[in-house]
């Protein structure tokens, strides 16, 4: 039987007045402390922006977005999560206008003396980016000198020196709107007023390419403190596009969307048989693990830090309660923002076991509580269900199992007699390896194989 179509006017009519639906979004509350860069991170996830217009007297905007769908989306959206910018309420709903005709600034208006120097701000970052994926994008261009990243309230931000005026030119003409990886990181290029690029260090976060002879940091050191915070390593971008599309523009039941509390505390732990990376593999379920620190004064307490507030709300809700090694967990928001780095933390922020780099959409999907059945994936092609059996069963009683092809990919289902069991299973085998590959686990939501 086939669903009805959606009514828009129906399902908007009630929360924003009659207005029709529209590609031009109107947006009020907008303080002065607020910039286009931040309306575009707040409404990029939907679609492509094609114009917006500040209006700075009356604290409102407006924005088009490429179609009508794509506005339908952000409002839906929003419906269910408060939109904020820099701890501010903003208010939006579709505008009267279906055009705008003024005369508008777009998204390519700021910045526009052309200089050797690019401004590179990167929307939507699900994935850590380093000096090197930066290289690797704006080197086809011409000869980049030097690359500097930090973080400031617009995100995530670089500054990149080419040799020349006409390669950072063609380098903005080429990769201005385009995605580092797909579906996210986005780059904003605007052209840099700045006249060379001081670096002091090379690392991660900076390279001089001109004098590769240059140290790596000092420790404790903050390589240019005149360019931004470089000290943080995993900025925290908004996932709003990866959110809506796993939950069809809505949240899970209990799931608010509104906290921004990155670190949770877990108590109740077994001492002698949990470890960080035990940790980290049943968090990572929820969001990308950025540091995990066992205390020592209180050996069954940990801190782990989310790569943001919402992935910390999902690892809060879902785990609460779960069973692990004969102990029920808790687990609760910190009154630490975060994890200082140091000898007895476990960082995790560069680890390409975080689940959440890629398919973030997908990830977020497939999130729930602790089941009896695990789902296993990058098994072997020849791997049998006697294997991965001899693999699990220490773990305790295996009742069935199914191990399958999906899209030329072996994967298997394993329903254990226990909850606890299958947790224990994935805490301990997630990214071991068997047969030559290491092997992801997550828990299915299916109730029978």
């Amino acid at each position: 039987m086939h669903s009805p179509p959606v009514n828009f006017l129906g399902f908007f009519g009630c929360r924003f007045g009659m207005a029709e639906p529209s590609k031009v979004i109107h947006v009020r509350n907008v303080g002065h402390e607020i910039s286009e860069n931040d309306l575009l991170q707040l409404f990029q996830p939907f679609g492509v922006i094609t114009k917006l217009v500040m209006l700075r007297a009356k604290n409102q905007a407006l924005l088009q977005m490429e179609d009508v769908s794509a506005a339908v989306n952000a409002l839906q959206f929003y419906t269910n999560v408060q939109p904020s910018i820099r701890g501010r309420n903003v208010y939006i709903q579709f505008s009267s206008h279906q055009e705008l005709t003024t005369v508008e600034q777009t998204t390519h208006g700021r910045g526009d003396e052309p200089n050797r120097i690019l401004l590179v701000t990167i929307h939507h970052m699900l994935y850590p980016i380093t000096v090197d994926v930066l290289h690797q994008v704006f080197s086809p261009y011409g000869f980049v000198e030097k690359i500097v990243t930090f973080q400031k309230s617009a995100g995530f931000q670089a500054l990149v020196q080419y040799q020349s005026q006409q390669f950072s030119v063609s380098a903005r003409t080429s990769l201005q709107g385009r995605n580092i990886y797909d579906g996210c990181c986005q780059l904003d290029i605007q052209f840099s007023n700045l006249e060379e690029l001081q670096v002091n260090y090379n690392n991660e976060r900076s390279r001089d390419y001109t004098n590769p002879t240059l140290p790596p940091e000092q420790k404790g050191r903050s390589s240019h403190p005149a360019y931004g915070d470089v000290g943080v390593a995993y900025p925290q971008m908004p996932n709003a596009a990866a959110i809506a599309a796993a939950f069809g523009g809505g949240l899970p039941p209990g799931i608010t969307g509104t906290n921004d509390r990155c670190t949770v505390l877990v108590s109740h732990l077994n001492p002698d048989r949990i470890d960080e990376d035990k940790l980290f593999n049943l968090f990572s379920l929820y969001g990308n693990i950025v540091r995990i620190k066992l205390l020592r004064n209180k050996p069954d307490h940990a801190l782990v830090q989310m790569g943001d507030g919402f992935q910390a709300e999902l690892a809060v809700h879902f785990l609460k309660g779960a069973v692990l090694f004969g102990k029920q967990l808790e687990v609760n928001f910190s009154k630490h923002p975060n994890i200082t780095p140091g000898p007895d933390s476990h960082d995790y922020v560069n680890s390409n076991l975080n689940r959440f780099n890629r398919n973030a959409a997908k990830n977020y999907r497939y999130c729930c509580s602790p089941t009896k059945m695990i789902h296993l994936s990058t098994l072997p092609q020849d791997v049998t269900e006697d294997e991965i059996l001899n693999h699990l069963q220490e773990h305790g009683a295996i009742v069935n199992t199914k191990v399958y092809e999906m899209n030329g990919k072996k994967q298997a289902l394993m329903l254990f007699e226990e909850e606890e069991q299958a947790t224990e299973a994935l805490v301990c085998k997630h990214a071991t390896s068997l047969g030559g590959s290491i092997i992801r686990i997550s828990f299915s939501q299916l109730q029978t194989i």
